[in-house]
């Protein structure tokens, strides 16, 4: 009988057990691995390969998927130093995630996100389609290459459920009489659409020309396949309406905004909008802006929901007391909880209770990246050299302090073993047990060392590495210094003992001499 090392391979996978199964309890299984372990089992054999690879079984998979939220930090400058593109994942408990994304370069910026797939504007003349799970990244060709004026807020990205198709949309700018290459930034009468899997990007008519600046300062998003954004409306009360493009049908529609007459405050300047998707529904936010500051908000900040498409129904969801420390715009709004980005480069989540919100749950901070991404792109260009020399060091102020505590430890341990040599010459009991007592206390109790992680951290869990980092060195520095205390303590209550000893030992040898001498006299 042959060995197994001896078998082909295609005879093991055969032989294999779990391939003994039927296929419809196995693809069950599978439904419950996550992408992680899957990616491993499309390596075992062809069978596994197969379901796995399988696009149905893809869209179950991601059916099945707990559902989360994006948090996308951009690249910035803050006091002169730039800080690198970095995202946060949230789940359905709103605990973020603690890992970077790998597959997001440091001069990226988020166009869209959908069932996984990201797809990233560069600086290049290409848009990277990348897969959160499984880190694979696709370049693809901008629709027109060295654009003026490009922006990656004219991108965006969506998943219609029905043609299974994934689209990216560009809002194209329209041409500058008598340039070839330069297009206005403010309107646009094209929408360039590339599904993916397909050649060529194509253009899109739309039924008017419409305001760029809208969507730069309102967003757009997609919803159950249909990309929304405001447009102008000069005639209606809030002075816009929502644009619709079905992915599918590729086709336009127009959505009327509420009736209702914002009552503004007096003092207050004009009012801003932002268009928003919660719980799978198209949202408007809205509130004034300051008339002296125009970057804050004044009043309250109302968030309206459209309850009927068909009819064109919006009630008003979120009622909102709006401080001014607060950046315009809700940053992201996940189940039932906002996000809100304050002046001093903080966000805060809060949990949006009816007509009002509190309850801060946490404090997210754009700070440092401990670990270089897997993927290096973007990363070797020299304004990033300071930047990583800056992570190195930190990961040496973890490892130094790794060293001292090891070495504090080893030099109290020492010390206890001398101690405990010199106590046997301590005749006194009480004094020989009181220091003995003190001795098993000089071993300082440090926490355990946690192996440094392997993947690069984001933001916030880079922020708790650092505050825990100065915790451990403060307290690190305190259990020494009650350590070398107690060592001092420990020696002189020794040298006490013995010195005492030495004293009533001569006080002993001069009264036995003193006896002897009276013995003496008393023969004589």
């Amino acid at each position: 009988m042959a060995s197994e090392e001896t078998k082909p391979k295609k005879q093991r996978d055969e032989e294999c057990i779990i391939n003994g199964l039927p296929g419809e309890l196995i693809e069950r299984i599978f439904l419950k691995l996550p992408v992680s372990t899957l990616l491993r089992c499309t390596g075992v054999c062809e069978q596994w390969h197969k379901i796995i690879r399988d696009p149905q079984f893809v869209t179950s998979h991601l059916q099945d998927a707990p559902q989360c939220a994006v948090l996308f930090f951009p690249q910035e400058s803050v006091s002169g130093e730039p800080h690198p593109a970095d995202a946060i994942l949230i789940d359905e408990a709103w605990s973020p995630s603690t890992y970077a994304v790998p597959v997001i370069g440091p001069d990226d910026f988020l166009c869209g996100s959908c069932n996984g797939l990201l797809v990233l504007y560069t600086k290049s003349s290409t848009l990277k389609v990348a897969n959160f799970a499984t880190g694979e990244c696709l370049h693809l060709e901008k629709p027109v290459k060295n654009l003026r004026g490009d922006h990656f807020l004219f991108y965006n990205f969506g998943f219609h459920p029905l043609s299974k198709e994934y689209k990216i949309t560009h809002f194209l700018g329209d041409p500058v009489v008598g340039s070839t290459r330069s297009h206005n930034n403010s309107r646009f009468s094209v929408i360039q659409v590339y599904t993916l899997g397909g050649e060529k990007w194509r253009d899109i008519k739309t039924p008017e020309a419409l305001s760029l600046n809208c969507v730069k300062n309102s967003g757009a998003v997609n919803i159950d396949g249909t990309m929304c954004w405001l447009i102008e409306d000069m005639v209606a009360n809030w002075q816009h309406a929502v644009m619709t493009f079905d992915l599918s049908g590729e086709s336009f529609a127009r959505i009327q905004l509420p009736a209702t007459v914002h009552e503004d405050c007096a003092g207050g300047g004009p009012r801003r909008y932002w268009i928003r998707e919660i719980d799978r529904k198209i949202c408007i936010a809205t509130a004034q802006a300051c008339p002296s500051l125009p970057r804050r908000l004044v009043g309250m900040l109302q968030i309206w929901e459209l309850e009927n498409k068909t009819e064109q129904r919006w009630s008003l969801k979120y009622n909102i007391q709006y401080s001014p420390d607060y950046i315009p715009g809700p940053n992201l709004v996940h189940r039932n909880k906002i996000i809100l980005q304050r002046r001093d480069g903080n966000l805060y989540s809060y949990e949006l209770l009816g007509e009002n919100f509190n309850t801060k749950l946490y404090v997210y901070k754009k700070t440092a990246i401990a670990r270089r991404p897997k993927q290096r792109e973007g990363w070797e260009l020299k304004k990033w050299e300071a930047w990583e020399h800056q992570l190195s060091d930190y990961e040496k102020l973890w490892t130094r302090l790794h060293e001292e505590e090891h070495e504090g430890i080893a030099l109290a341990e020492h010390s206890s073993i001398s101690f405990n040599g010199l106590l046997p010459r301590i005749l006194d009991d009480a004094i020989r047990q009181d220091i003995g007592m003190k001795i098993n206390k000089i071993c300082p109790s440090l926490p355990d060392q946690q192996p440094r992680p392997l993947r690069r951290l984001n933001c916030v869990a880079q922020k708790q590495d650092r505050e825990n980092l100065s915790a451990r060195l403060e307290n690190y520095s305190s259990i020494m210094k009650a350590s070398r205390e107690a060592s001092k303590s420990i020696m002189s209550m020794i040298l006490s003992a013995v010195e005492n000893q030495r004293g009533a030992s001569g006080s002993n040898a001069g009264i036995s001499s003193q006896n002897r001498s009276e013995g003496d006299d008393a023969k004589a």
